[in-house]
């Protein structure tokens, strides 16, 4: 074990501080990961308060992990000194169970062992990118192409496949009408993907001050939820539409936007759970669905798409001694569309 510097939440609902975090020192497969740049997922925020309860203190959070492999394990093969990574959300899963032959890692049904507030098959706390290294089992371990900006890349490792996932498993593509409902972290990557995609996009905001930023990251309309006719304008006209939004909302709404056979899919977490009416569903058997992050292969996936076609996050690069206030800005949506920490401030 060795000693690194972290940023830690020491307990619930208690601002982040520096922290000293053990590391394991890498073994067989592993691989060991000099930390650049971490992305701050709102589930950050979430955890650290305990929102969601179970958590792991002191917590240290990031799932958003981009670096440079400083060490590999005498059976790693996969990786080599200096090549570019990333760390996503997990860091391990049971690797026997069907989802995780199928490449779906995340629905793992032993449990997908969280990149941080998890405990790894040992009992031992995950920590996560909020720190200067990270040593993970090289098959949980992704490539990342130097033609992304590192610093525009770590906010992939969550936003980029919580978005890139269901938009591919529901085969959006060219002649389809597009909904993304929120334009924040996720909501911005759901833009520039289903634009990509060929599909004609509009975004979905309860106010008009995002109008033409949506329409930069690749939006072709723009409509304010917060305007009643809205939702009569558009009843029945969306094939599917990708609700990003994590505030308390009316779902039977937005389901009742689906054309005959549409889809709505949910990657937001409301605190509270949100009725669901029959009708919506049954009258034009709309479809209800959610989804959660990617497997690895599917990620790798991702990160090789947005090398190719030149996506990337939007971001605003800060020093670890400012994620409290970050965190209270985002709070308030006032981030586009994602911090990431540089972690040479540690």
């Amino acid at each position: 074990m060795k000693l690194i510097k972290a940023f830690a939440a020491p307990g619930p609902k208690v601002p982040l501080a520096p922290h000293q975090i053990e590391r394991r020192e890498p073994t067989t497969h592993d691989v060991e990961i000099d930390i650049l740049y971490c992305g701050v997922c709102h589930s950050d925020i979430h955890q650290v308060r305990d929102e969601w309860g179970s958590g792991i203190f002191p917590m240290v959070p990031g799932h958003e992990i981009v670096g440079k492999v400083t060490r590999v394990g005498s059976g790693a093969n996969k990786f080599h000194v200096g090549d570019t990574v990333g760390v996503g959300c997990f860091v391990d899963s049971c690797r026997t169970c069907d989802p995780c032959h199928r490449g779906l890692e995340q629905f793992c049904e032993g449990g997908m062992t969280g990149t941080y507030n998890s405990k790894d098959r040992e009992g031992r706390p995950t920590y996560g990118g909020y720190s200067k290294s990270i040593v993970v089992d090289e098959k949980y371990v992704l490539r990342v192409s130097d033609k992304i900006p590192l610093e525009r890349a770590a906010p992939l490792l969550c936003a980029g496949i919580t978005t890139f996932s269901p938009l591919r498993h529901w085969k959006i593509g060219k002649g389809h009408k597009v909904a993304v409902v929120g334009l924040g972290g996720l909501g911005h990557m759901a833009v520039k993907f289903a634009n990509s995609f060929g599909a004609e996009v509009t975004v979905l905001s309860s106010t008009a001050n995002k109008r033409e930023a949506a329409k930069a990251l690749g939006a072709h309309h723009y409509e304010v939820t917060s305007d009643p006719n809205t939702f009569t304008k558009l009843a029945g006209h969306f094939d599917y539409i990708l609700n990003t939004i994590s505030a308390p909302h009316d779902y039977n709404a937005y389901l009742n936007l689906l054309r005959l056979d549409g889809t709505m899919t949910l990657v937001g977490v409301p605190e509270q759970a949100i009725p669901v009416h029959a009708f919506p569903l049954i009258m034009k058997r709309r479809n209800l669905s959610g989804s959660l992050i990617g497997g690895i292969a599917e990620t790798q996936e991702m990160l090789d798409y947005c090398a190719k076609h030149n996506i990337a996050s939007d971001v605003e690069v800060i020093a670890a001694n400012q994620i409290n206030t970050a965190y209270e800005r985002m709070l308030k949506g006032d981030v586009k569309y994602r911090f990431v920490i540089d972690t040479k401030s540690l």
